[in-house]
C-alpha cells in the first residue's frame, strides 16, 4: 500500500482536484519481512538503532499509515531513534517537505502535523505550493511572514536536500517506507504486519549488538 515515484504526481492532481484515490492493496502475504539494502546507509548514531519513516504529506497512503506510526513511534525505547523523513520527488511534494520542516523548526511540528494530513485528505485543500501553505498555515493563527522565511531558509533547503541524499541512498522509490538500522526496507501484508516485522527485527538487532 504505498505510492510509486511515478505515480506521485497524478496522484497528487487527483487530491488537489477532490478525487478519491483507489486504495492499492497489500499483497495476501509479503514474501519476506524485509528487504536488504544493497549498499548500507551510514549509521545516524553510536548505541542506537535508526528506523526512518520516508513519507509525504500528499500521499494518500501515508495518511492511512500517519495514526499508526505515531502509536507505534511513542513506545519506542531508549534505543531506537524514529526519524521521518519528506520526500521531494517534484515541486508539489517539495513544497509539502519544506512546510514539514519548517513546522519542525518553529516547533510547531506536533500541533498541525495531523492537521496538515487532515486539511488534504478529509479536507481537500490544494496545499500543493509556497502560497497555498502560507494561507493555511495563517488561517491556523500563524505568522504568515515569519514562517514564510523559515520555509525559505538555507536551514530548510539544507534538510530537504539532506533528506533527498537519504531516499536515494535507501533506494526509496515508494512511500511510505520504513528503514531500519540503514539496512532494511521493512514489508509485511499490512501497516500492522510491517511493524511488527520492525519490532522483530528491532530485537534481533539489539541482541547482536550485545554480542
Amino acid at each position: 500500500m504505498h505510492i510509486h515515484r511515478r505515480h506521485f504526481l497524478s496522484s497528487s492532481i487527483a487530491l488537489a482536484l477532490g478525487a478519491t484515490l483507489p486504495g492499492v492493496l497489500f499483497a495476501q502475504s509479503a514474501a519476506a519481512p524485509h528487504e536488504r539494502l544493497p549498499r548500507p546507509m551510514p549509521k545516524e548514531g553510536a548505541g542506537k538503532i535508526a528506523v526512518l519513516e520516508f513519507f509525504s504529506y500528499g500521499c494518500n497512503h501515508c495518511n492511512d499509515f500517519h495514526p499508526i506510526i505515531v502509536k507505534w513511534a511513542a513506545r519506542q525505547p531508549a534505543h531506537v531513534a524514529f526519524r521521518r523523513i519528506p520526500v521531494a520527488w517534484n515541486a508539489p511534494w517539495a513544497s509539502l517537505a519544506r512546510f514539514y520542516y519548517a513546522l519542525e523548526i518553529s516547533g510547531e511540528l506536533a500541533k498541525l502535523d495531523s492537521k496538515v494530513f487532515n486539511a488534504l485528505h478529509q479536507q481537500r485543500q490544494k496545499l500543493y505550493t509556497d502560497k497555498a501553505i502560507l494561507d493555511w498555515y495563517a488561517s491556523q493563527g500563524g505568522n504568515r511572514e515569519k514562517f514564510g522565511e523559515i520555509m525559505k531558509s538555507f536551514s530548510v533547503t539544507s534538510k530537504v536536500n539532506q533528506g533527498e541524499k537519504l531516499r536515494e541512498s535507501a533506494q526509496v522509490d515508494s512511500v511510505p517506507c520504513v528503514v531500519v538500522d540503514g539496512a532494511y526496507k521493512m514489508q509485511g501484508a499490512s501497516y500492522e504486519e510491517l511493524l511488527d516485522n520492525t519490532d522483530r527485527l528491532i530485537a534481533q538487532i539489539r541482541e547482536q549488538n550485545k554480542k
